[in-house]
């Protein structure tokens, strides 16, 4: 226990940037370019062999790039991730991981736990995820880490992303990993309750959902945590508390309204840019989402509106002088 808190508490003053280290994944402040490509010459010696490259062509021709298909990594898409500017040790263990290959056996299982950089993150999210669905069921809790739906190898932050439907694609692909693959779900799955002996089945998500219109649109469109979290405070990250079926959000109007809860959500990093940058309050929920009774930012629909009465007024206006032009031509023709 004691040992836990010292981890907890070190790894805070690690976020809080106290103990001097360089800046690491996910910090508002870039890491200096003298680590970072100190950090990317040292990964390279793990890509020659934990990479596509590596297994297709291994450095040395005794190893068994065999045992290697689930320690691959993509090393473009890993640089571009939020802990891609990391050092691979500094959650692999140099313990685990020198010179020698191939490595311990141990070397895979022990890797630095996330509270070591994490750890007042976690300290926050820890309740949340006490209270979710996925820590209620017996014996699922224990199976579950921050790595079960969060890939460090590949995750980038939604600050960072920025576009919706990159957040959505990423986020979602976390949980119908599990939720849209027998395997998987098998894994975590707890006891049947129907049937003594066996695993849980996988609930289809189709039959689950199919009171939902256009199923399929949403999960391209919103992540399943908008409707399977509760709210919390505007600016907050996302909570961790997982809802079941009973609890989850069923009504339309909560995202397509004018005053949606994406806009504290999915999109709450754009709203606060376009509001810095333009002014505008609304108009990224109403660009990028269908929203009952608007199809654009209020504003703007006003100055449309004015411009197409001006251009009404000013054809019938023309219309008119040409009209009583006429007539005028006509009198003085019938004169003469």
């Amino acid at each position: 226990m004691f040992s836990t808190w010292c981890q907890r508490i070190f790894g805070a003053l690690l976020v809080a940037g106290l103990c001097g280290a360089p800046v690491h994944a996910g910090s508002d402040s870039p890491i200096d370019s003298e680590t970072l490509a100190k950090n990317r010459k040292a990964n390279e010696v793990c890509f020659a062999c934990h990479s596509p490259a590596g297994i297709a062509k291994p450095p040395r021709a005794d190893l068994d790039m065999s045992k290697l298909a689930d320690s691959r990594v993509e090393p473009e898409i890993f640089n571009k991730a939020d802990h891609g500017v990391m050092d691979c040790r500094q959650c692999h263990s140099s313990k685990h991981y020198g010179a020698e290959y191939p490595h311990g056996a141990a070397g895979k299982t022990e890797t630095s736990p996330c509270n070591e950089c994490h750890a007042a993150k976690q300290l926050r999210l820890e309740p949340q995820f006490n209270a979710s669905v996925h820590a209620k069921v017996e014996g699922v809790k224990e199976k579950f880490t921050c790595n079960t739906c969060h890939n460090v190898h590949v995750n980038v932050l939604a600050l960072r992303l920025k576009d919706p439907a990159k957040i959505v694609e990423q986020d979602n692909h976390g949980c119908l990993a599990c939720h849209n693959s027998d395997a998987t779900f098998a894994r975590f799955a707890p006891a049947s309750d129907k049937m003594p002996g066996q695993k849980k089945a996988r609930p289809d998500i189709d039959t689950i959902h199919e009171w939902l219109p256009n199923t399929k649109a949403h999960w391209k469109a919103v992540r399943c945590v908008e409707c399977h979290t509760p709210e919390v405070a505007a600016g907050k990250m996302l909570s961790h508390e997982i809802l079941n079926k009973e609890k989850a959000e069923k009504k339309c109007l909560t995202c397509h309204s004018a005053d949606s809860s994406l806009k504290t959500r999915l999109y709450r990093h754009m709203v606060k840019d376009e509001q810095q940058r333009l002014g505008f309050t609304n108009s990224v929920i109403l660009s990028n989402s269908y929203v009952i009774g608007a199809t654009r930012h209020p504003e703007l629909d006003r100055i449309v509106i004015g411009f197409i009465v001006l251009t009404l007024a000013g054809v019938l206006g023309h219309g008119a002088v040409r009209f009583i032009a006429a007539l005028r031509r006509r009198k003085n023709g019938e004169k003469q």
